[in-house]
């Protein structure tokens, strides 16, 4: 292990550590943001996040914990704006970030690490400026995401690719959630296999943990025999919530008795190219009708999360593409079963505590869940594997792996900067994350 950084710099433009996961553009980037900067701030490294202010009651600068400084950059107008009108301020939050390292000395930050291709344009010419490594993340990617598309979604612009893979060439490090993510970098977006490190989420293991079922239904009002299927998540074609209700309605159909036993929670609020319809799913599930069967719920605490997680029987994840699927590894460590669809990283998330489906077909999601939903041991069983499973993805074993990652990115910059004759005193003392 090379250099540790004393200081990092994370960027994240389109999302901030402070918002709400699971509605709008927050989601599990979110989660991975403000989770691995708590623990680099556990190790003595210093973490300032970069992200777009958006209100004017939003101080500046905000402490998310002793060690962890949220900075909130004016780009373009505090609300109104998608993320697909931000790369049209990527020029203004650069600035406004360029700015922000005014008020500390030149060699203050060791490394940028930048979160989503519009933070990595930002981390591109911030560590540039600052003479500093540059580590990203995708989270999701481009090329990735129009290869599973929805039905009538709407396919990711030219542009964010192009964008994508001048990243790709910019950074010292990627980091990839999956072997399967890794994969993606190397042969869609020709990353150098070296470049490329494998540094699986993590999951809070305090919050979410294995808990009474009947005194989690009890705290949120929910029928204490009921058949529980739970969606999390943000609200849009991607993540394809459609599927569980077009499954729960078929197996009302199969079995209309199950019309008094099954509950459905959906528990998320519009995202993406689902807010130019937000009330689309309510709607289905009128059509399909099962609207007195599903309970929409907006986005609630990590807290209250873990309660949802413990009173489903079931977490269903039908997404069309997951870079790796936070949700699940949330409702595992809780004790939940998850049933997912068999794309990108959920594998991995899920493992041996659940069940993947290789189609989307809402016929054969019935078949899965309805047959889990029979077999009370089956499900027992792999609740004792889920939990197992999450066990080994907490965010310390994440942030170990990432401080890794940084200390290899810093010795390789080093290295590349006048002929590797950069000394140890020459190295930025402070890592920003975009």
């Amino acid at each position: 292990m090379g250099i540790q950084p004393r200081r990092v710099a994370m960027i994240s433009v389109h999302t901030s550590p402070l918002e709400q996961p699971g509605t709008g553009d927050a989601g599990g980037l979110n989660v991975y943001v403000a989770e691995t900067a708590k623990q680099l701030a556990a190790r003595d490294i210093e973490v300032d996040i970069f992200t777009r202010r958006t209100t004017g009651e939003l101080p500046i600068d905000v402490e998310l914990v002793p060690g962890v400084r949220v900075r909130n950059v004016t780009a373009g107008p505090y609300e109104g704006l998608s993320k697909e009108d931000l790369p049209g301020q990527l020029c203004a939050f650069t600035a406004g970030t360029m700015h922000a390292g005014l008020s500390v000395p030149e060699d203050h930050y060791d490394l940028v690490h930048s979160h989503y291709w519009l933070s990595g344009q930002v981390g591109w010419l911030a560590a540039d400026r600052w003479r500093v490594a540059l580590v990203h993340s995708m989270h999701t990617m481009a090329r990735v995401k129009n290869g599973h598309l929805a039905e009538g979604d709407t396919p990711e612009p030219p542009g964010r690719e192009i964008g994508e893979v001048q990243v790709v060439e910019a950074a010292e490090r990627l980091v990839a959630n999956t072997e399967g993510e890794a994969r993606e970098l190397i042969e869609l977006y020709d990353a150098p296999p070296q470049k490329v490190s494998i540094v699986p989420p993590g999951v809070d293991l305090l919050t979410f943990a294995p808990g009474d079922r009947a005194q989690a239904r009890t705290v949120l009002g929910l029928d204490p025999d009921a058949d529980l299927l739970l969606f999390v998540g943000r609200i849009q074609p991607l993540k394809a919530p459609d599927v569980l209700l077009r499954a729960a309605a078929e197996l009302v159909a199969r079995d209309p008795e199950r019309r008094g036993t099954l509950q459905v929670a959906v528990l998320g609020g519009p995202s993406g190219t689902g807010l130019a319809r937000p009330h689309q799913l309510e709607d289905l599930a009128v059509g399909l009708g099962i609207g007195d069967l599903v309970r929409f719920v907006k986005p609630v605490p990590r807290p209250v999360l873990a309660d949802w997680y413990r009173a489903a029987d079931l977490v269903v994840m039908p997404s069309h593409s997951e870079s790796f699927g936070l949700v699940a590894i949330e409702a595992e460590a809780c004790g939940t079963p998850v049933v997912a669809a068999a794309v990108g990283g959920l594998p991995t998330a899920v493992g041996d505590g659940g069940v993947l489906v290789p189609t989307h077909d809402p016929d054969q999601w019935a078949d899965v869940i309805g047959s889990l939903l029979h077999d009370p041991v089956q499900r027992e069983a792999l609740s004792r594997k889920a939990v197992a499973h999450a066990a080994g993805f907490g965010w310390a074993a994440t942030t170990d792996r990432l401080i890794d990652v940084y200390s290899r990115a810093i010795d390789e910059h080093a290295r590349s900067t006048n002929g590797g004759e950069q000394s140890l005193a020459g190295v930025p003392t402070r890592a920003v994350i975009p």
